[in-house]
C-alpha cells in the first residue's frame, strides 16, 4: 500500500528483456539507479512503487535496485516504454508510523492514458489526459473518475479538476512545488501516464451490479425485487399498469 506522495525520482539504468541472472528469473527486468535516498532500509522482497506500479525488489545496492516486470505489468503500464535514462517516480510501501498525506494507492495500475494538453496557468500547470475506449475485458477508467476525486498518475496522488465523458478526458493541476518533485512536470503532449483509479468506486459498482442482478440460483436479488415492486406500485397508482 502506498500514499501517492512521491519520495524520490530515480533513473532507469538497465533494461534487460531476458534477464537470465538469479535476480532476473529469466524474464524482463529493470534496474533503477540514483535511488539511494529510498534504499537505506531496503530488503530483498520489498515493494517499491515505480511510476505507480507496485514492484518487488529482487536485487539492490546502496544506489540502485532491480525489479522484474511480468507480462501483465507490461500490458497494463507504460513501464515497457521506458528507456535507459528515463526518470521514474519512486515511493516505498507506507509505514505505519507516518502521516497518510495522500490517498490509498494500491500500486495496481488500471490503464495507460495519454497527455492531450499541457497549459501553463500562473506558476501551475494544467494537464489533460485522454483515456482509451473501454472494452469488455478492460472497461474505461472514466467511469470511476469524478471532479474533485483523487487519482494516482504515475503513482502521484492528485485531485481531479475536470472530467469529460464525451471527450474521454480528465484533468489535473500541478502546483510549482509538485512540478519539481515528480516526472509529470516533464511530460509532453502525446506521452503516456499510468493511472490507478479509486478502488472504492470499483467495489461500489460491483456491489450495486450484483444487488440489481439475479442470484446464482436464477432468482432475483432482494434489491431487484424491491425496485420492481416499487415501480409496479407507482405505475398501478398512476393507472398505467
Amino acid at each position: 500500500m502506498f500514499t501517492g506522495l512521491i519520495e524520490h525520482m530515480g533513473i532507469v539504468s538497465v533494461i534487460d528483456e531476458l534477464d537470465t541472472t538469479e535476480s532476473g528469473g529469466g524474464g524482463w527486468s529493470m534496474t533503477i539507479g540514483d535511488s539511494s535516498p529510498i534504499l537505506g532500509d531496503c530488503h530483498i522482497g520489498d515493494s517499491i512503487s515505480v511510476n505507480g506500479c507496485c514492484l518487488t525488489v529482487t536485487e539492490f545496492t546502496k544506489d540502485a535496485f532491480k525489479v522484474g516486470l511480468a507480462p501483465e505489468t507490461l500490458s497494463r503500464t507504460n513501464l515497457g516504454q521506458l528507456k535507459v535514462g528515463s526518470l521514474v517516480n519512486l515511493e516505498r510501501a507506507v509505514a505505519g508510523h507516518v502521516r497518510f498525506g495522500g490517498h490509498f494507492v494500491q500500486g495496481h495500475v488500471d490503464d495507460v492514458v495519454t497527455v492531450s494538453s499541457k497549459i501553463q496557468d500562473g506558476n501551475s500547470i494544467r494537464l489533460t489526459f485522454k483515456a482509451p475506449e473501454g472494452t469488455t475485458e478492460r472497461p474505461s477508467v472514466l467511469r470511476y473518475i469524478i471532479p474533485k476525486g483523487f487519482i494516482a498518475l504515475d503513482g502521484t496522488s492528485l485531485t481531479v479538476t475536470t472530467v469529460s465523458d464525451n471527450e474521454r478526458t480528465f484533468g489535473v493541476m500541478l502546483i510549482a512545488h509538485t512540478q519539481t518533485k515528480i516526472n509529470l512536470g516533464n511530460k509532453l503532449v502525446g506521452d503516456t501516464v499510468n493511472v490507478e483509479v479509486d478502488m472504492v468506486g470499483k467495489y461500489v459498482e460491483k456491489s450495486v451490479v450484483a444487488a440489481m442482478g439475479d442470484l446464482e440460483d436464477g432468482g432475483p436479488s432482494n434489491l431487484k425485487t424491491f425496485v420492481e415492486r416499487t415501480v409496479e406500485d407507482i405505475l398501478r397508482r398512476k393507472g398505467v399498469a
